[in-house]
């Protein structure tokens, strides 16, 4: 049965089925009072054709009124800590007091304290929490999430965190991109030994990880008191090794050299990049590698904002993501990076959109379904309330999704009293 989204003020999409960069990072189709033809999951026809867009909805079965607003591409979050148990508000006092959060670490705070609760959470616990958490990502315009482990840190937890994502996928609308990140944090019982963690993420985790078929990539922490190079990159070829593609968490707090690491292995993303060298974006960019940036992050912990002008500028594909966690950056909502991305990233609304669709889909291999609207893609949809695309990245701190639709089904519409979840 064919579906037809008619009525649409104005589409905005970026095209293509691989990142853009540069100026083409904004260079994104926009058609007024445009229709969209659905068919199978789809997206089969689009167009601003009057008669046509008549003629489509005469054939179609179902039909969705965008009432006159803006459609995007579905929201593409390609950074995420989804699975974890105990959220750790009590740390907002410390961050307020000055303490960094390396000192939080440290103290056996932070990543660590996360650690012990979800090790200590159950399976059914654990995807309970995430699919709690999948619902409001979805409710604000989420249709595709990277999922990154790293929140058990012993090889059974780890393991029972990515059986949630799996658990996860499939049972409601959002679809996963699991990712293995054993090399989040060393466990306290390492503290004195971190090679001896190394060897048992490089040993057991990944070999068992890559054997159940539970991840798609490989990440890292690679920063000052967290993974090294030489260690980060023992781990990221390890798990190439066993058919993982690396990414990166790089010179988020220092910089290391994640940047340089990220071009010499020829990973797929390196995300943060907060302090990265202009050495390591020119490696970067040689290599293709997608900046994933993370400007809630900045915002929440009071840092420095990436570079991602100068980033845009120098031809490397920029994405945008949340970096949800219950840490630095507590938000399942992807909307407030978006606008945050504008204001202090200097990014047009163009870019952002980009950044947050196909670029996205790119850092997680998604590019060639998702990330646009045209014919062969993926029906992945967000209707805005919003007349056009400047809109929403100018109105900030209030959800301005309409209407969701994943695999051409309409999963979230608003009502008087909030949002219904098909």
């Amino acid at each position: 049965m064919k579906t037809i989204i008619n009525n649409i003020g104005v589409l905005a999409t970026p095209e293509g089925k691989g990142p853009l960069r540069g100026g083409e990072q904004g260079r994104i189709t926009r058609l007024k009072d445009a229709y969209i033809v659905i068919d199978g999951g789809q997206i089969v026809e689009v167009g601003n054709d009057a008669a046509a867009a008549e003629l489509a909805a005469g054939r179609a079965g179902h039909i969705i009124d965008a009432g006159g607003s803006l459609v995007t591409p579905g929201l593409v979050d390609a950074h995420t800590h989804l699975i974890f148990s105990g959220w750790r508000q009590r740390e907002l006092a410390l961050k307020l007091q000055g303490f960094s959060y390396l000192d939080i670490l440290s103290q056996g705070g932070g990543i660590l304290s996360t650690v012990k609760s979800t090790q200590q959470a159950t399976l059914d616990e654990l995807v309970a929490a995430g699919s709690s958490t999948l619902a409001v990502m979805l409710a604000h315009g989420t249709t595709t999430c990277e999922v990154k482990s790293g929140y058990g840190l012993t090889v059974a937890a780890e393991i029972k965190s990515l059986e949630a994502v799996r658990e996860l996928q499939g049972s409601q609308p959002v679809e996963l991109v699991p990712t293995f990140m054993g090399a989040h944090a060393v466990p306290d019982q390492y503290k004195n030994a971190k090679q001896d963690y190394v060897d048992l993420v490089c040993g057991q985790m990944i070999p068992e990880v890559s054997r159940q078929g539970l991840a798609e990539f490989c990440d890292v922490f690679c920063e000052d008191s967290v993974f090294d190079l030489a260690q980060s990159r023992q781990i990221l070829e390890c798990g190439k090794n066993h058919g993982l593609q690396a990414k990166i968490h790089a010179d988020e707090i220092t910089a290391l050299g994640g940047a340089e690491l990220a071009g010499e292995l020829g990973a797929i993303s390196a995300e943060h990049l907060i302090h990265a060298s202009d050495q390591g974006l020119a490696k970067i960019a040689s290599a293709g590698t997608i900046a994933v940036l993370l400007p809630g992050t900045s915002f929440y912990l009071g840092e420095d904002f990436a570079r991602a002008r100068t980033m845009v500028d120098m031809g490397i594909p920029v994405a945008v993501a949340t970096d949800f966690n219950p840490g630095s950056c507590p938000t399942e909502s992807l909307q407030m990076p978006m606008n945050i991305a504008c204001l202090k990233y200097r990014l047009t609304p163009e870019e952002v959109l980009t950044a947050v669709t196909l670029n996205a889909a790119a850092a997680i291999n998604r590019d060639s379904r998702i990330g646009s609207i045209e014919p062969g893609k993926q029906a992945d949809l967000v209707i805005w309330d919003a007349p056009d695309l400047e809109f929403v990245l100018y109105h900030w701190g209030v959800n301005l999704v309409r209407t969701v639709v994943k695999k051409g089904e309409v999963v979230i519409k608003k009502g008087a009293v909030g949002c219904e979840i098909n």
